[in-house]
């Protein structure tokens, strides 16, 4: 029988492992899983996508253009087909742990990490929930598939998660769970990690990443101040670009864990690994066998591609 949560005693304990009943349905195994308040345990999930999304610059959620609209709309598109989720657990560039951690926030609040940018930023917040639950379910998934994760509390969503889910989620009523990265692995320990978390897509739980398909910050700076943020984008950006929506589609994901190495300027494209580690995270995530549907594609600033996709 299911149990519902209450604050504090010993129903809260009980939920750490987060499993709130199993029952069958049409035939198949129903799972659902207590991750935040408020969602009906006798409700069936749909098991979801996983999702990469480019976040961009802070002020994206500010200034009109074709990835905020698409941000603004896809997060409707998204319950639309597969459902609301239950929670959301972000892999994010600007998280950074030598370990995977997560956090483990009831209330997490909202950091500004970053400087220089227009003030009404500064005002701006995201009050989703945590989920200590969710946090904790996944650190045990990812010590049983041999990781020594950590939660970690005291930290706040960073706008690597804030910006893209204030737009795709504006009323903040779904539990989000941050993981780091590991910028001195690599993208095939990345893809592994998503996928020991995998399991939980079929909990209601989508899994993201957020970074961005090219972030040469130099290029970029230099073509701001030389007065080209809307030329087309330079081939070494357009190169790598196609080789990524092609090896996505196409399922391949070790050639994407290894795109330093594989693909045309990855090096040129991403000096640093922060902003696309999370890609093969959330292509591992997906599962064995899961392939891109790039869902979104656009420009910023020359030098930056925002794309987005999903993998089924």
């Amino acid at each position: 029988m299911a149990r519902r949560v209450r604050r504090g005693g010993d129903d809260d304990r009980a939920a750490s492992g987060a499993i709130a009943f199993l029952r069958m349905r049409n035939g198949a195994m129903a799972r659902t899983f207590l991750y935040g308040r408020g969602h009906e345990p006798e409700e069936t999930v749909m098991t979801l996508p996983t999702i990469f999304v480019s976040h961009g610059a802070p002020n994206l959620i500010l200034r009109n253009s074709a990835a905020r609209d698409f941000l603004l709309a896809y997060g409707d598109e998204l319950t639309r087909a597969h459902g609301r989720p239950k929670a959301i657990l972000m892999a994010t560039a600007h998280f950074e742990a030598a370990e995977p951690t997560l956090t483990a926030d009831e209330k997490p609040g909202t950091i500004y990490d970053f400087g220089g940018f227009e003030p009404e930023l500064y005002q701006m917040t995201y009050d989703a929930p945590g989920s200590p639950a969710l946090a904790r379910r996944a650190a045990e998934l990812l010590a049983a598939a041999g990781h020594a994760p950590r939660l970690a509390t005291n930290r706040g969503f960073d706008h690597g998660t804030w910006v893209p889910l204030k737009l795709l989620f504006p009323k903040a009523d779904i539990p989000v769970v941050q993981l780091s990265v590991q910028p001195q692995r690599d993208g095939a320990w990345h893809a592994a990690l998503g996928r020991a978390l995998s399991p939980l897509r079929e909990e209601g739980v989508l899994i993201m990443g957020s970074g961005t398909a090219t972030h040469n910050l130099r290029e970029i700076f230099r073509l701001l101040r030389a007065g080209d943020a809307n030329a087309p984008a330079p081939e070494w950006v357009s190169a790598f670009n196609d080789w990524l929506h092609e090896k996505a589609e196409a399922g391949a994901i070790d050639d994407i864990a290894h795109y330093l190495e594989r693909a045309p300027y990855g090096r040129e494209n991403h000096p640093t690994p922060d902003h696309f580690l999370p890609l093969p995270f959330a292509m591992g995530a997906a599962g064995a066998g899961a392939k891109g549907q790039r869902v979104h594609a656009s420009q910023q600033f020359g030098a930056m591609m925002m794309d987005a996709y999903a993998f089924h």
